[in-house]
């Protein structure tokens, strides 16, 4: 067991240097989708807790968060510099694809509540 308990630490450590080493602008992504995700959490929490009456409102909420994080993801794929793909592509384009897509989507959404 204690073997595990060492792995373990190395393996934290290791990715504490590695995300030390990200640049300022990917963290702000990330932290940008683990607070959409933590709200679709935390809807789906109240949701169990009190219920789901207006349920395409619950849809809605819930579908917001998970689309706005899934469209961060792409954001960060595009603007990380180490990404051989998207090498031509400027962080400026890139960001405005990000906010298009997220005015359609949030348009769709608005639709959906009715």
């Amino acid at each position: 067991m204690p073997k595990a308990t060492n792995d373990a630490q190395l393996l934290i450590q290791s990715l504490r240097k590695a995300y030390a080493a990200t640049p300022t602008n990917l963290k702000i992504i990330d932290l940008y989708v683990v607070f959409a995700v933590a709200t679709a959490l935390i809807q789906v929490v109240y949701m169990g807790i009190v219920g789901s009456f207006p349920f395409n409102s619950f849809l809605s909420g819930v579908l917001s968060c998970v689309g706005t994080a899934v469209l961060a993801v792409c954001l960060r794929i595009q603007v990380n510099k180490e990404n051989k793909e998207f090498k031509d592509l400027p962080p400026e384009r890139a960001f405005a694809d990000f906010v298009l897509c997220n005015l359609v989507l949030h348009l769709v959404i608005m639709n959906f509540l009715g």
